[in-house]
């Protein structure tokens, strides 16, 4: 059973009873993210999120990993687009033990100037590795390229320049932005009891002023190409449309598209690209949400000398799904899509996630069936209807890296699209 109560200060604690499971997830999920950024601060959520687990006023940095790790629990965190999540899984019996961890990190990091430094040299290394990898940079620069000059369009990590120059000052700031209690939220689930965290919860976050966030800038969707010619063993493509936001009636439409066209492999993507023409390895199709804006994402991974064909097919099955996706191919991602979402909810961690993410969108946490209920109601017109308008949008986005030069611009893809 979920259950959901909210703090006088606007602190939202939703959590769910998962009868027979002996563990439970415990997380903070504030609702600010790299668009949450102005652009004097990009990347600095993300090296927020790292510094939460460097020390706290009462903890080492040592300290906050052995309190969970002795009692053979887990504890983590991310930064996404939108929300900043610390979560940690525990057996029953330390629920207020994980509680006490997260909400430790969260409201009390000191920011010690010797710890920034540290992680400072953490964070660089990994903005160097994922530059060192291809199929991980490209979907940043399609992100870029899609919304240029925008915080919708900056990478979570950040430049390398601007990560070298945050201050104590500048972490601080951003915590007192957005690091209100009506900007979070706490979800649980598994081996949970609702009135106890709630109690806890009081007595933590109950004397918290609520905050004044700014509010994020509007994503507005350009559709750029970015290429980078350089010499790998593959190279990487990367076709981006706009799609529907959360609160889309398309939305779920959307999903079932992606799962048809390139979500696994029976999907015409993989079937006609992979398996009849052995164009690639990777290949495969996705429908991103946002707030304001979505993104339909296709990505594959083949040969310099195969870039071409391969980006011709893609933009040929796209249109042609149009025309004749087929019923069998609709009720195959229909089915697809509920089975991925029951066999997720088998884990508690899934369970806390989608709990959260559901109340910052909605205000309220929809049951499994009614969201069954809505891949259910996605017909074959729609989905052609949905594959049609995408193709006459005429503003998509590409990203090329890798031995990319015989790869088609944007702009002969959308004519091809169009056509």
């Amino acid at each position: 059973m979920i259950e959901v109560t909210e703090l006088s200060n606007g602190l939202r604690v939703v959590t769910e009873l998962m009868p027979g499971i002996a563990s439970a997830t415990v997380g903070i999920w504030v609702e600010a993210g790299g668009r949450d950024e102005r652009a004097e601060q990009n990347g600095i959520a993300h090296f927020l999120e790292h510094m939460a687990f460097k020390g706290t006023k009462t903890r080492s940095a040592l300290q906050i990993a052995e309190s969970i790790e002795d009692v053979g629990g887990y504890i983590n965190a991310y930064t996404s687009r939108e929300v900043t999540a610390y979560y940690a899984r525990v057996l029953e019996d330390h629920v207020p033990l994980a509680l006490d961890v997260i909400s430790d990190i969260v409201l009390n990091p000191v920011f010690d100037p010797r710890e920034i430094e540290v992680e400072r040299h953490v964070i660089l290394q990994e903005i160097g590795q994922s530059l060192d990898t291809p199929d991980d940079v490209i979907f940043d620069w399609l992100q870029e390229a899609a919304y240029p000059d925008q915080a919708m369009g900056r990478t979570i990590l950040g430049p390398a320049e601007r990560v070298s120059s945050f201050t104590r000052v500048d972490l601080s700031g951003f915590v007192a932005e957005h690091y209100g209690p009506n900007r979070m939220i706490l979800s649980a689930a598994g081996a949970v009891d609702h009135a106890a965290i709630v109690k806890q919860a009081e007595q933590v976050f109950g004397h918290l002023l609520p905050v004044v966030a700014p509010a994020p800038q509007p994503s507005i969707w350009m559709g750029n190409e970015r290429r980078e010619v350089k010499t790998l063993e593959q190279a990487h493509f990367a076709l981006g449309i706009e799609g529907p936001n959360y609160r889309d009636d398309d939305l779920f439409t959307a999903q079932v598209y992606t799962s048809a066209l390139g979500g696994g492999m029976s999907s015409r993507l993989f079937q006609k690209i992979r398996e009849e023409r052995g164009l690639c390895y990777t290949i495969f199709a996705q429908a991103s949400a946002y707030a304001d804006t979505g993104m339909i994402t296709v990505y594959a991974g083949t040969s310099g000398d195969e870039i071409a064909e391969l980006s011709h097919l893609t933009i040929d099955e796209l249109k042609r799904s149009a025309d004749d996706m087929s019923e069998a191919e609709v009720e195959r991602a229909r089915v697809q899509m509920k089975a991925g979402m029951l066999m997720g909810l088998e884990s508690a961690s899934s369970r806390a996630e989608r709990m959260a993410r559901n109340l910052a969108v909605w205000g309220r946490v929809p049951g499994i069936e009614e969201t069954a209920e809505k891949i259910d109601a996605v017909t074959l017109d729609k989905v052609r209807d949905f594959a049609g308008r995408l193709a006459g949008q005429g503003q998509s986005a590409l990203a090329l890296y890798g031995p990319v030069s015989k790869a088609p611009d944007l702009a002969d893809l959308r004519r091809r699209l169009a056509a």
